[in-house]
């Protein structure tokens, strides 16, 4: 006879059942219906407690299943890109490569060429030619009838095919599928029947239980105390706000007051206060965003006509300003400010007499094509002092202070160029041996403060929070900030 009385009545009920058929392999249908039960985790959790004890041994089969993915739905619906380039490439008489960018999207022209070469399609002259049009249309098919079986078991597809879509993104995706069967070992074909009767079971003694004299009956549970136990999961914060609250902790301890702005801003004081000349490239729409509605807003007219005589001659800075004309409609455009500067001159402009030291660490928005280093949305860290007497070094001295509290005690700093600042500063903080370059810095020029009637020195420094959590997190591809990977998430270090 085999000691059964630490058994939990699912247990006890499962294998009762399973000593009717002693010889078969029991599929999780099976256990559910000579059961009687209705809940999947109820079988699984008994299996694994009887598999603990020695009574039955739990068989596992991994089934891999390869579905269309959304990028695959469209091509069986409009054909692979390959496909429809190839179609069009035997319907021109001369298929040059410039006819080809005038007829497919940017966005699929390049990558199509690539898929094309690969099949022995070669520019030849500008010109696309073949030497074997057979083998292409052959290949194409293939695909598209590997596209077509779908979904399907990974075993019955073809290993190359497979191969060559899951080097492609968003054409296929596999899932897999766990299929868990029981049958009885020898101790456990060894328990008998009678001794599996279900009773109640008492897993905590209550003063009630005890009152009631029930205990007395009852079936007092046993636990197994040297099993390992699973490891809780517990929430957390993102490691991008983790970060954030950092940079904020550090700049409260130097001092610093916190600026929380406006996301939608003009193009007067998003550009024109910071003396960026009204025809400068950051302005064109391919880089900024600008609104529709509202298309534009208000700005004081005679803050308006400071910043025109600045940018047209200098007014009374010394300086020669950009030339041109000054348009007062471009400065009044709504757009998504393109850096928190914008309101840390803002604040400037309403204190121009109250020495501040100031940060904000917050999203800005730029015209961006998605990759492994740019987002069209971001945050911007950024810190201000304002006082008489503000100088370079302060500003150096500052700025390698901020860095050590960070964790990064080696900083230099290099001359470089920026509309708004003289003179102008590149910081770069050794990492894994190697010097980065992690943002801008310098002194406000006396186009940016004297039309706002700021008298004293402004030292200005900002940098990009996604590049400085890629360094501290180790990635390569700032995508990866923002993609809802639970177990990454789990496993990023607390900052």
């Amino acid at each position: 006879m085999t000691e059964s009385s630490g058994l939990s009545n699912p247990e006890r009920r499962m294998l009762r059942a399973m000593l009717g058929q002693p010889s078969l392999t029991w599929s999780l249908e099976d256990i559910m219906k000579a059961c009687g039960w209705t809940d999947q985790a109820i079988v699984v959790g008994a299996g694994h407690g009887l598999s603990n004890k020695g009574f039955v041994s739990i068989n596992e089969l991994i089934r891999r299943t390869v579905k269309l993915a959304d990028k695959g739905r469209q091509a069986v619906s409009d054909g692979l890109l390959e496909a429809r380039l190839w179609r069009w490439v035997g319907s021109q008489e001369e298929p040059t490569m410039q006819k080809l960018q005038a007829s497919f999207e940017r966005h699929e022209a390049g990558p199509g060429v690539g898929l094309l070469k690969k099949l022995n399609v070669q520019l030849n002259g500008g010109v696309f030619e073949c030497e074997d049009p057979s083998k292409v249309k052959t290949e194409l098919q293939s695909r598209a009838m590997f596209l077509g079986s779908l979904p399907a078991d990974e075993e019955d597809l073809s290993e190359r095919l497979l191969n060559h879509f899951n080097g492609r993104k968003g054409l296929i995706e596999t899932t897999e599928i766990r299929l868990r069967s029981w049958s009885l070992t020898d101790e456990g074909s060894l328990v008998l029947a009678s001794d599996l009767e279900e009773k109640k079971q008492v897993a905590e003694i209550t003063p009630e239980l005890l009152q009631s004299g029930e205990w007395k009956d009852a079936d007092i549970r046993a636990f197994d105390v040297t099993l390992e136990s699973a490891t809780p999961r517990t929430g957390r914060s993102h490691p991008m706000q983790e970060l954030i609250e950092r940079i904020r902790r550090v700049f409260l301890e130097m001092g610093f007051s916190e600026l929380v702005e406006d996301y939608v801003q003009t193009a007067g004081w998003n550009m024109d206060a910071l003396f960026i000349p009204q025809d400068h490239p950051a302005r064109e729409m391919q880089d900024t965003f600008y609104l529709e509605n509202p298309k534009s807003l208000e700005l004081d007219s005679d803050l308006i006509s400071k910043w025109k005589s600045i940018h047209e001659d200098g007014g009374d800075t010394g300086s020669l300003g950009w030339s041109g004309e000054f348009s007062e409609e471009v400065s009044k455009r709504a757009l998504l400010r393109t850096h928190t500067t914008v309101n840390t001159i803002q604040h400037l402009a309403a204190n121009p007499d109250k020495p501040c030291r100031v940060f904000s660490v917050d999203r800005v928005f730029r015209k961006e094509a998605i990759d492994r280093t740019h987002l069209p949305e971001f945050h911007q860290i950024e810190g201000i002092i304002m006082e008489p007497g503000a100088n370079l070094q302060m500003l150096v001295t500052t700025l390698k202070t901020f860095y050590a509290k960070m964790g990064y005690p080696e900083v230099r700093v290099r001359p470089a160029y920026f509309p708004y600042t003289e003179p102008s500063l590149e910081i770069e903080v050794k990492w894994k041996g190697k010097w980065l370059e992690l943002g801008g810095a310098g002194i406000f020029r006396p186009e940016v403060t004297e039309p706002l009637g700021i008298t004293s020195p402004v030292c200005a420094w900002g940098m990009g929070l996604e590049r400085l959590a890629m360094l501290v997190l180790g990635l390569d591809d700032i995508r990866q900030l923002y993609i809802s990977d639970l177990e990454w998430l789990r496993n990023q270090p607390l900052l």
